[in-house]
């Protein structure tokens, strides 16, 4: 080993000897030399560095303002925009008088088609015995010429006459049962008989279902007897065209009172607005679209609410409906916009319109345009079905 190691030292050492025999001294250059290299330096054109670019500042992210949902109500009104609707009317002067209310028929309507339920802010639908059901159509912002057919007042109308301030045109009541619990309520605000022309009057032909209304003619009447009022207070619900978060896909609304009494209300993206359905007798019960005899197309309304409320049967067609008092609050349903809410109404005010909370306690923005009210009973079942919602009735 010691032997390899001396012969690489001395490989090592000769390397190093021999790279010493190769190394020389500079040339040193002449003066005619220096010159021409001068010169030559010279005329080797000056390389141009690329200009540096200056980097282009990326434009600022400018926040998009989502524009705040416009609510209408509940507590204010612009001028001249009706509290029952949200919508701003043509003659502001119609909001200076109490709300007109027709009890319409919802009977055989083959043989007593529906004639200005189109023109009603809101429509109220709800049982009166022995399978049938009866509209209550209420004319405020706008009035029509030709309401009906006009039927009796009931029980309930008393609480709707209170809370909303109205006045009731209809073809009589019982003169023990019914008439006597309205003087409770609505004490000579009321019209029980056929014989107003035109305010409430028969067409001549002398049948239950040839009465009809003129909801400004009625006004007129209380007006002249002097219990009608100047801008009565009706806040308390509250509009938006934004629909509130939340809620499910609701665009079919089946409402079953009875084998007799079943409607549906579909959602129509085109117009926004529910289209009401029911059965037509002359054709085995098919449904068929309502109309309006007024102007010959179907019921369209913006929103339609289904409100749950204590009945109380006194006879087969006699009930008591709860609505004033219940201040804790009872379910309800509302469909908007093709959506389906779980909501809670009140009756917060016996002067004041019905409420709507949601399930948080804040008020329900309901979507501006007229708005009807099926009124069942608390034991009413509930059935889902994808987007379709299936209301039988059941007392109490």
């Amino acid at each position: 080993m010691n032997k390899v190691f001396r012969l690489m030292s001395l490989s090592v050492i000769g390397v190093f000897v021999l790279a010493g025999c190769f190394v020389s001294a500079a040339p040193t250059l002449t003066a005619e030399q220096h010159t021409a290299v001068a010169q030559t330096l010279t005329a080797i054109p000056t390389a141009t560095l690329p200009a540096t670019l200056t980097p282009t500042p990326a434009p600022t992210a400018t926040p998009t303002i989502v524009p705040t949902a416009v609510v209408l109500g509940p507590d204010a009104f612009d001028e001249g925009v009706n509290p029952l609707t949200g919508l701003k009317v043509d003659n502001p002067e119609l909001l200076k008088r109490r709300p007109v209310v027709m009890k319409v028929s919802n009977h055989q309507i083959d043989y007593q088609p529906h004639w200005g339920l189109s023109s009603a802010d809101i429509v109220w639908e709800y049982y009166i015995g022995a399978g049938s059901n009866r509209f209550a159509a209420l004319f405020y912002g706008q009035d029509s010429n030709r309401i009906g057919p006009v039927r009796s007042i009931r029980r309930i109308d008393g609480h709707l006459g209170q809370l909303y301030q109205a006045v009731f045109g209809s073809t009589g009541g019982d003169p023990y049962k019914v008439l006597p619990y309205l003087d409770q309520y609505i004490p000579y605000r009321y019209f029980a008989d056929k014989y107003l022309c035109p305010g409430v009057c028969d067409d001549g032909r002398g049948f239950v279902y040839s009465v009809f209304g003129d909801s400004a003619a009625l006004s007129q009447y209380f007006t002249n007897i002097g219990v009608n009022i100047e801008n009565p207070d009706l806040t308390g619900m509250a509009f938006s065209e934004s629909a509130p978060e939340g809620g499910e896909a609701g665009e079919a609304v089946w409402i079953n009172f009875s084998p007799i009494e079943l409607s549906v209300w579909n959602y129509d993206a085109q117009s926004g607005k529910y289209v009401r359905s029911s059965q037509d007798e002359q054709t085995s019960y098919i449904l068929q679209e309502t109309l309006d005899q007024n102007t010959n197309e179907a019921l369209k309304f913006s929103n339609v609410i289904l409100i749950k409320a204590d009945h109380v049967q006194l006879e087969e067609t006699l009930y008591n409906v709860e609505l004033i008092g219940n201040t804790e609050g009872r379910e309800a349903v509302a469909f908007r916009d093709g959506k389906a809410y779980e909501l809670i109404w009140k009756a917060t005010d016996p002067q004041k319109p019905l409420q709507f909370f949601d399930k948080e306690g804040k008020v329900f923005n309901l979507k501006p345009g007229n708005t009807w009210m099926a009124i069942v009973g608390v034991s009413t079942a509930t059935e889902v079905d994808g987007a379709e919602f299936t209301f039988n009735f059941s007392l109490p």
